[in-house]
């Protein structure tokens, strides 16, 4: 995946929720803002504050590997659709510093009925990939109205 830097919008989303990535009302999460690109790549630039750190000066895994999900979801979100993860494949190519700017985008690359197979990478500012994921999401549909006792 080479890096996106064309025609950005905001991705406009219902994130007034918890969320750890991208909610809001999350004062200790991430809250992380997406744009979309007119190819329907997600994108965030984005500097994760030390906060999140595991080794000094480097963001630790299990939130490398969240900033992976959040993007790979919003990709879905991107196409109006919700979905929940399934399964998740982390590459861990190089370490991410914390206070630098970064950049993460993810994208669908394959739908199989509600199966949604998506790839993510976070670059570093000169392009580099520091990490990689690909997940498979499945759509949630609502459930069906409850039928009332009579």
């Amino acid at each position: 995946m080479k890096p996106h830097f064309d025609n950005l919008t905001p991705l406009s989303h219902a994130a007034q929720n918890r969320c750890f990535g991208c909610g809001e009302a999350n004062e200790h999460g991430l809250q992380l803002e997406f744009l979309l690109a007119s190819d329907g790549t997600v994108v965030c630039p984005v500097s994760i504050p030390d906060r999140f750190e595991g080794h000094p000066g480097f963001l630790h895994g299990g939130i490398i590997a969240t900033l992976l999900d959040e993007t790979m979801s919003k990709a879905v979100r991107a196409r109006g659709l919700t979905a929940m993860t399934r399964h998740l494949e982390v590459d861990y190519r190089r370490p991410v510093p914390s206070c630098t700017p970064i950049r993460m985008e993810g994208r669908i690359v394959r739908d199989e009925g509600r199966k949604h197979f998506v790839e993510a990478t976070i670059f570093a500012s000169d392009s580099t990939p520091l990490a990689h994921g690909k997940g498979v999401f499945i759509e949630v549909r609502p459930a069906p109205p409850k039928s009332q006792p009579i």
